[in-house]
């Protein structure tokens, strides 16, 4: 009975973990369509946002370039515009990092 279980057990793993990746995916492309949509504010404003991940944990940690380097203002940008939009569009999404 044991080996049965273990088996099992395996077997409900793989499973989900085969169902995690397109969901992942499917996350993937909604948050890119969301930072589509404020790409064009920061680009005004002589920066840019790339998506460089998505953790399991629900963050999206994004790359800023240009004139958000360094920026005062870009705490504010990510926070109240990124941030905010993610997760009102895309739920999985809990919070949003700047990293290097």
């Amino acid at each position: 009975m044991s080996d049965f279980v273990i088996v099992l057990a395996r077997v409900v793993r793989h499973i989900l973990t085969a169902m995690a990746v397109p969901l992942m995916q499917q996350t993937k492309e909604r948050v890119e369509r969301v930072i589509s949509l404020i790409r064009p504010a920061v680009q005004a404003d002589g920066g840019d946002v790339e998506l460089v991940e998505i953790t399991a944990e629900g963050v999206a940690r994004v790359r800023l370039h240009g004139a958000c380097v360094g920026c005062p203002s870009s705490l504010i940008t990510l926070k109240s515009g990124i941030e905010r939009n993610l997760r009102d569009h895309v739920p999985e999404i809990k919070s949003v990092e700047a990293i290097d």
